[in-house]
Protein backbone atom coordinates (compact mmCIF):
# COMPACT_ATOMS: atom_id res chain seq x y z
CA UNK A 1 0.00 0.00 0.00
CA UNK A 2 1.38 3.44 -0.50
CA UNK A 3 -0.28 6.29 0.92
CA UNK A 4 -0.57 9.76 -0.48
CA UNK A 5 -0.74 13.02 0.39
CA UNK A 6 -2.07 16.21 -0.99
CA UNK A 7 -0.98 19.34 0.06
CA UNK A 8 -4.19 21.61 -0.51
CA UNK A 9 -3.97 22.69 -4.13
CA UNK A 10 -0.98 21.86 -4.97
CA UNK A 11 -1.23 18.54 -6.24
CA UNK A 12 -0.23 14.81 -4.35
CA UNK A 13 2.75 13.88 -3.68
CA UNK A 14 3.76 10.17 -2.15
CA UNK A 15 4.88 9.44 1.51
CA UNK A 16 7.80 7.08 1.48
CA UNK A 17 9.22 5.54 4.48
CA UNK A 18 7.76 3.46 7.46
CA UNK A 19 7.13 5.21 10.85
CA UNK A 20 4.89 2.31 12.51
CA UNK A 21 2.17 4.26 13.74
CA UNK A 22 3.97 7.85 14.70
CA UNK A 23 2.18 9.29 12.04
CA UNK A 24 -1.07 9.57 14.18
CA UNK A 25 1.00 11.30 17.17
CA UNK A 26 2.16 14.36 14.73
CA UNK A 27 -1.49 15.39 13.90
CA UNK A 28 -2.15 18.87 15.16
CA UNK A 29 -4.13 19.18 18.13
CA UNK A 30 -7.33 18.96 18.74
CA UNK A 31 -8.16 16.20 16.06
CA UNK A 32 -11.78 15.09 15.25
CA UNK A 33 -12.41 11.67 13.87
CA UNK A 34 -15.02 12.30 11.72
CA UNK A 35 -17.73 9.17 11.20
CA UNK A 36 -19.42 9.32 7.70
CA UNK A 37 -22.66 7.63 7.12
CA UNK A 38 -23.29 4.53 5.32
CA UNK A 39 -25.96 2.50 6.81
CA UNK A 40 -25.19 -0.85 7.05
CA UNK A 41 -21.57 -0.33 5.59
CA UNK A 42 -20.99 1.57 8.93
CA UNK A 43 -19.57 -1.87 9.72
CA UNK A 44 -16.73 -1.06 8.52
CA UNK A 45 -15.81 1.63 10.40
CA UNK A 46 -15.63 -0.71 13.35
CA UNK A 47 -13.01 -2.32 11.27
CA UNK A 48 -10.99 1.36 11.49
CA UNK A 49 -11.77 1.84 14.83
CA UNK A 50 -10.25 -1.66 15.54
CA UNK A 51 -7.07 -0.12 13.35
CA UNK A 52 -7.01 3.19 15.89
CA UNK A 53 -7.16 1.53 19.02
CA UNK A 54 -4.87 -1.03 18.74
CA UNK A 55 -2.23 1.52 18.03
CA UNK A 56 -3.19 3.59 21.02
CA UNK A 57 -5.27 6.69 19.07
CA UNK A 58 -8.13 8.46 21.24
CA UNK A 59 -9.51 11.36 19.57
CA UNK A 60 -10.05 15.05 21.11
CA UNK A 61 -13.77 15.25 19.67
CA UNK A 62 -16.25 12.76 17.23
CA UNK A 63 -18.26 14.49 14.82
CA UNK A 64 -20.81 12.00 13.13
CA UNK A 65 -23.21 11.64 10.43
CA UNK A 66 -25.86 9.25 10.01
CA UNK A 67 -25.03 5.48 11.22
CA UNK A 68 -21.43 7.44 11.89
CA UNK A 69 -23.52 9.17 14.89
CA UNK A 70 -23.90 6.18 16.17
CA UNK A 71 -20.90 4.80 15.87
CA UNK A 72 -19.37 7.70 17.14
CA UNK A 73 -21.29 8.26 20.43
CA UNK A 74 -20.15 5.08 20.79
CA UNK A 75 -16.97 5.80 20.64
CA UNK A 76 -17.29 8.73 22.49
CA UNK A 77 -18.49 7.09 25.21
CA UNK A 78 -16.00 4.45 25.56
CA UNK A 79 -12.77 6.14 24.74
CA UNK A 80 -10.05 3.30 23.66
CA UNK A 81 -12.70 0.59 24.38
CA UNK A 82 -15.91 0.93 22.08
CA UNK A 83 -14.35 -1.18 18.89
CA UNK A 84 -14.44 -4.44 20.79
CA UNK A 85 -18.56 -3.64 21.71
CA UNK A 86 -19.29 -2.48 18.25
CA UNK A 87 -17.84 -5.49 16.91
CA UNK A 88 -20.34 -7.44 18.79
CA UNK A 89 -23.32 -5.66 17.84
CA UNK A 90 -22.51 -5.37 14.44
CA UNK A 91 -22.17 -9.26 13.86
CA UNK A 92 -25.46 -10.15 15.89
CA UNK A 93 -27.28 -7.28 13.93
CA UNK A 94 -29.77 -8.60 11.17
CA UNK A 95 -32.21 -6.29 9.14
CA UNK A 96 -35.37 -6.51 11.28
CA UNK A 97 -33.93 -5.05 14.49
CA UNK A 98 -33.56 -1.83 12.32
CA UNK A 99 -35.60 -1.95 9.38
CA UNK A 100 -38.99 -3.91 10.84
CA UNK A 101 -41.40 -4.34 8.25
CA UNK A 102 -45.04 -4.61 9.67
CA UNK A 103 -44.30 -1.73 12.07
CA UNK A 104 -45.69 1.93 10.14
CA UNK A 105 -44.71 5.18 12.71
CA UNK A 106 -46.51 6.93 10.14
CA UNK A 107 -47.74 8.69 6.64
CA UNK A 108 -44.04 10.04 7.14
CA UNK A 109 -41.84 6.95 6.80
CA UNK A 110 -41.85 3.55 6.16
CA UNK A 111 -40.33 2.17 9.27
CA UNK A 112 -40.78 3.24 12.96
CA UNK A 113 -37.92 4.34 14.53
CA UNK A 114 -38.14 1.87 17.77
CA UNK A 115 -35.52 -0.69 16.40
CA UNK A 116 -33.12 2.18 16.66
CA UNK A 117 -34.21 3.21 19.98
CA UNK A 118 -33.27 -0.04 21.37
CA UNK A 119 -29.80 -0.45 19.33
CA UNK A 120 -29.10 3.28 20.78
CA UNK A 121 -30.78 1.76 24.50
CA UNK A 122 -28.43 -0.86 24.79
CA UNK A 123 -24.94 1.10 23.78
CA UNK A 124 -24.38 2.46 27.22
CA UNK A 125 -24.54 5.54 26.59
CA UNK A 126 -25.28 8.87 29.05
CA UNK A 127 -28.54 10.61 28.31
CA UNK A 128 -27.01 13.98 27.80
CA UNK A 129 -24.35 14.82 24.64
CA UNK A 130 -22.34 16.98 27.48
CA UNK A 131 -21.70 13.85 29.34
CA UNK A 132 -20.24 11.81 27.14
CA UNK A 133 -15.91 11.67 28.08
CA UNK A 134 -15.04 12.61 24.67
CA UNK A 135 -16.38 16.03 22.96
CA UNK A 136 -19.24 14.87 20.41
CA UNK A 137 -20.97 16.52 17.67
CA UNK A 138 -24.00 14.86 15.99
CA UNK A 139 -25.05 16.59 12.08
CA UNK A 140 -28.38 16.36 10.73
CA UNK A 141 -30.73 18.38 8.59
CA UNK A 142 -33.47 21.08 8.88
CA UNK A 143 -35.95 19.98 6.42
CA UNK A 144 -37.88 23.48 6.51
CA UNK A 145 -34.26 25.35 5.53
CA UNK A 146 -32.20 22.39 4.05
CA UNK A 147 -29.36 24.14 6.39
CA UNK A 148 -26.64 22.18 8.43
CA UNK A 149 -27.96 21.38 12.12
CA UNK A 150 -25.11 20.71 14.58
CA UNK A 151 -26.31 19.19 17.59
CA UNK A 152 -23.59 19.13 20.40
CA UNK A 153 -25.29 19.66 23.44
CA UNK A 154 -28.58 18.54 25.25
CA UNK A 155 -30.74 15.15 24.89
CA UNK A 156 -27.99 12.48 22.76
CA UNK A 157 -30.79 9.99 22.33
CA UNK A 158 -33.00 12.73 19.54
CA UNK A 159 -29.46 13.79 18.56
CA UNK A 160 -29.02 10.16 17.02
CA UNK A 161 -32.20 9.61 15.98
CA UNK A 162 -32.51 12.93 13.71
CA UNK A 163 -28.79 12.14 12.58
CA UNK A 164 -30.25 8.69 11.16
CA UNK A 165 -33.37 9.79 10.13
CA UNK A 166 -32.93 8.80 6.55
CA UNK A 167 -36.10 10.54 4.35
CA UNK A 168 -38.92 8.76 4.03
CA UNK A 169 -37.96 5.62 5.32
CA UNK A 170 -37.24 6.47 9.56
CA UNK A 171 -39.20 9.40 11.03
CA UNK A 172 -38.17 12.70 11.33
CA UNK A 173 -37.50 14.12 14.63
CA UNK A 174 -38.66 17.37 16.24
CA UNK A 175 -35.94 19.17 18.03
CA UNK A 176 -36.23 23.13 19.65
CA UNK A 177 -38.70 23.71 17.27
CA UNK A 178 -37.44 22.44 13.83
CA UNK A 179 -37.67 18.98 11.84
CA UNK A 180 -34.38 17.14 11.53
CA UNK A 181 -33.58 14.25 9.19
CA UNK A 182 -30.45 12.57 7.93
CA UNK A 183 -27.15 14.51 8.16
CA UNK A 184 -25.94 12.07 5.11
CA UNK A 185 -27.86 14.52 2.97
CA UNK A 186 -26.11 17.66 3.35
CA UNK A 187 -22.47 16.34 4.97
CA UNK A 188 -22.50 12.33 4.13
CA UNK A 189 -18.58 12.68 5.71
CA UNK A 190 -18.87 15.29 8.29
CA UNK A 191 -15.67 17.08 7.63
CA UNK A 192 -16.72 20.49 7.27
CA UNK A 193 -18.30 20.49 10.77
CA UNK A 194 -15.38 18.55 12.45
CA UNK A 195 -13.30 21.53 11.16
CA UNK A 196 -16.53 24.36 12.41
CA UNK A 197 -15.95 22.48 15.68
CA UNK A 198 -12.30 23.53 16.01
CA UNK A 199 -10.28 20.65 15.11
CA UNK A 200 -6.37 21.23 13.58
CA UNK A 201 -6.66 17.64 11.89
CA UNK A 202 -9.40 15.60 10.99
CA UNK A 203 -9.18 11.69 10.62
CA UNK A 204 -11.87 10.94 8.80
CA UNK A 205 -13.95 7.02 8.70
CA UNK A 206 -16.21 6.99 4.95
CA UNK A 207 -17.02 3.70 3.76
CA UNK A 208 -19.28 2.89 1.08
CA UNK A 209 -18.79 3.24 -3.20
CA UNK A 210 -19.29 7.43 -2.68
CA UNK A 211 -15.83 7.64 -1.13
CA UNK A 212 -13.68 5.25 -3.63
CA UNK A 213 -12.30 5.79 -6.47
CA UNK A 214 -14.99 5.59 -9.46
CA UNK A 215 -15.38 3.06 -12.88
CA UNK A 216 -17.45 3.10 -15.62
CA UNK A 217 -19.96 0.04 -15.17
CA UNK A 218 -22.87 -0.38 -17.91
CA UNK A 219 -25.98 0.71 -17.08
CA UNK A 220 -28.68 -0.60 -18.75
CA UNK A 221 -31.13 -0.93 -15.91
CA UNK A 222 -33.25 1.97 -14.11
CA UNK A 223 -31.87 0.52 -10.90
CA UNK A 224 -28.55 0.99 -12.00
CA UNK A 225 -28.83 4.52 -13.22
CA UNK A 226 -30.76 6.01 -10.63
CA UNK A 227 -27.66 3.85 -7.90
CA UNK A 228 -24.79 5.96 -10.32
CA UNK A 229 -26.75 9.18 -10.05
CA UNK A 230 -26.53 9.02 -6.51
CA UNK A 231 -22.94 7.62 -6.06
CA UNK A 232 -21.83 10.61 -8.04
CA UNK A 233 -23.70 13.23 -6.23
CA UNK A 234 -22.44 11.96 -2.85
CA UNK A 235 -19.17 11.72 -4.19
CA UNK A 236 -19.22 15.50 -5.33
CA UNK A 237 -19.88 16.65 -1.74
CA UNK A 238 -17.33 14.38 -0.45
CA UNK A 239 -14.65 15.66 -2.47
CA UNK A 240 -15.49 18.90 -2.13
CA UNK A 241 -15.32 19.11 1.51
CA UNK A 242 -12.07 17.31 1.50
CA UNK A 243 -11.01 19.48 -0.35
CA UNK A 244 -11.98 22.49 1.31
CA UNK A 245 -10.98 21.53 4.92
CA UNK A 246 -7.60 20.27 3.66
CA UNK A 247 -6.87 23.26 2.43
CA UNK A 248 -6.45 24.29 5.93
CA UNK A 249 -5.48 21.41 8.06
CA UNK A 250 -4.37 17.68 7.64
CA UNK A 251 -7.08 15.25 6.75
CA UNK A 252 -5.83 12.12 6.91
CA UNK A 253 -8.82 9.32 5.19
CA UNK A 254 -8.65 5.86 6.48
CA UNK A 255 -8.98 3.03 3.54
CA UNK A 256 -11.52 0.39 4.59
CA UNK A 257 -9.22 -2.20 1.41
CA UNK A 258 -13.50 -3.34 1.02
CA UNK A 259 -13.74 -4.26 -3.09
CA UNK A 260 -17.45 -6.06 -2.56
CA UNK A 261 -19.88 -3.80 -0.27
CA UNK A 262 -23.08 -5.54 0.19
CA UNK A 263 -27.43 -3.93 -0.59
CA UNK A 264 -28.41 -1.33 1.86
CA UNK A 265 -30.43 -4.05 3.93
CA UNK A 266 -28.30 -6.95 4.01
CA UNK A 267 -25.95 -7.15 8.06
CA UNK A 268 -25.00 -10.23 7.25
CA UNK A 269 -21.57 -9.53 5.87
CA UNK A 270 -20.57 -7.31 8.75
CA UNK A 271 -17.80 -9.62 9.82
CA UNK A 272 -16.12 -9.64 6.72
CA UNK A 273 -16.11 -5.98 6.54
CA UNK A 274 -14.77 -5.26 9.85
CA UNK A 275 -11.86 -7.52 9.33
CA UNK A 276 -10.91 -6.12 5.58
CA UNK A 277 -11.25 -3.07 7.28
CA UNK A 278 -9.12 -3.27 10.13
CA UNK A 279 -6.02 -5.34 7.99
CA UNK A 280 -6.22 -2.17 5.88
CA UNK A 281 -6.41 0.54 8.23
CA UNK A 282 -4.06 -0.81 9.95
CA UNK A 283 -1.22 -1.28 7.23
CA UNK A 284 -2.37 2.68 5.56
CA UNK A 285 -1.53 3.75 9.58
CA UNK A 286 1.57 2.59 10.00
CA UNK A 287 3.28 4.10 7.04
CA UNK A 288 1.15 7.17 7.53
CA UNK A 289 3.06 10.50 7.38
CA UNK A 290 1.84 14.19 7.93
CA UNK A 291 3.58 17.12 7.12
CA UNK A 292 1.08 19.87 6.87
CA UNK A 293 -1.83 20.79 5.74
CA UNK A 294 -3.52 18.28 3.04
CA UNK A 295 -5.18 15.42 2.08
CA UNK A 296 -3.78 12.12 3.20
CA UNK A 297 -5.58 8.90 1.81
CA UNK A 298 -4.98 6.09 -0.77
CA UNK A 299 -5.35 7.14 -3.88
CA UNK A 300 -3.84 3.43 -4.80
CA UNK A 301 -7.27 1.73 -3.89
CA UNK A 302 -9.08 -0.39 -6.65
CA UNK A 303 -11.92 1.37 -7.89
CA UNK A 304 -15.21 -0.26 -7.28
CA UNK A 305 -17.91 -1.19 -9.56
CA UNK A 306 -22.18 0.03 -8.89
CA UNK A 307 -24.23 -2.58 -8.76
CA UNK A 308 -26.17 -2.80 -11.57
Amino acid sequence: MSPQAGAGTSGCRAMTGHLGSTGLYTLPKPVAVAVGGGGVLGAAHVGVGHALEQRGFVPDLVVGTSVGALNGAIAAAHPGGAAQWLDTVWTRLRRREVFPFGYLSSRASVFTDRGLRRLIARAGLPARIEQLPIPFTSVAMDLDSGAEVLLDRGDLESALLASAAIPGILPPVDRDGRTLVDGGVIAYVPVRAAWQAGAASVVVLAVGPESSPLVRTPRRRAGAIAARAGVLAFRHQIERDLREVSAHVPVVVLPTGVDDWPPPWDFRHSARLIATASRTAGRFLDGLRVSGPGLYRDDTAPALEVSR
